[in-house]
């Protein structure tokens, strides 16, 4: 790796590993995933957050991300963000509820109709694309005079080295969730998760509404 290359990779996996590993609807996703289907169920999640992530680093890359920081662009993200995370506020609560009269009846919980792979890849892109905060971060990252004076290749490198700082903290939560799970009962877990997660998705769904009206 050439010399000059090497700070920017470090400066942007530390980004990328510093915002992932914040609490969120992500990871409060991942966590939930991991306990009821398993590391690899969940871990498509961070892979489409991940491509969400370099749909938003390309665009903001390209200058075009300064085309949707007006209030109208803000407003319409926020409003998506939102419906979302309300309907999965409701799918989250919903499930746990559902497993705990499974439980009780002692009978194994059905999958939900959102738990295969391919549902976790798109709802982990959509979680990144409909995002305005992860808008913004993109837009702050990409948007630094001094990266922007090094070119277009020096910004697809601090990119590629955020998503890759992303994915490793998710490896990592999933990693040390599936071991935890193992040791336990998963039925319980899966409950408490789910329940945790809806009630979670609310808190960010009443936030995202809040910074609505206060804007």
């Amino acid at each position: 790796m050439p010399d000059a290359l090497t700070p920017l990779v470090i400066e942007g996996f530390v980004l990328g590993w510093s915002v992932a590993w914040a609490p969120g609807p992500i990871n409060a996703e991942l966590i939930r995933r991991t306990i009821g289907r398993g590391f690899l169920t969940a871990y498509v999640v961070a892979l489409g957050a991940s491509s969400g992530d370099a749909v938003w680093a390309m665009v903001t890359a390209a200058g075009a991300g300064l085309f949707l920081t007006g209030p109208v662009a803000r407003i319409v993200l926020g409003v998506v963000s939102t419906i979302l995370l309300l309907a999965l506020a409701a799918v989250f609560l919903a499930g746990a509820w559902h497993a705990l009269k499974s439980r009780r009846a002692a009978s194994p919980p059905a999958p939900g109709r959102f738990e295969s792979g391919r549902a976790g890849y798109a709802l982990g892109l959509g979680m990144a694309l409909t995002s305005p905060w992860n808008l913004a971060f993109w837009l702050a990252v990409m948007g630094r005079p001094e990266l922007a004076r090094r070119g277009f290749a020096a910004s697809l490198v601090v990119a590629a080295a955020v998503v890759l700082g992303a994915l490793t903290w998710c490896l990592i939560l999933c990693g040390t969730v599936s071991v935890l799970r193992v040791k336990g009962e998963t039925a319980p877990w899966e409950i408490v998760a789910k329940g945790v997660t809806g009630l979670l998705m609310l808190f960010f769904a009443a936030h995202g509404i809040m910074r609505l009206v206060g804007s």
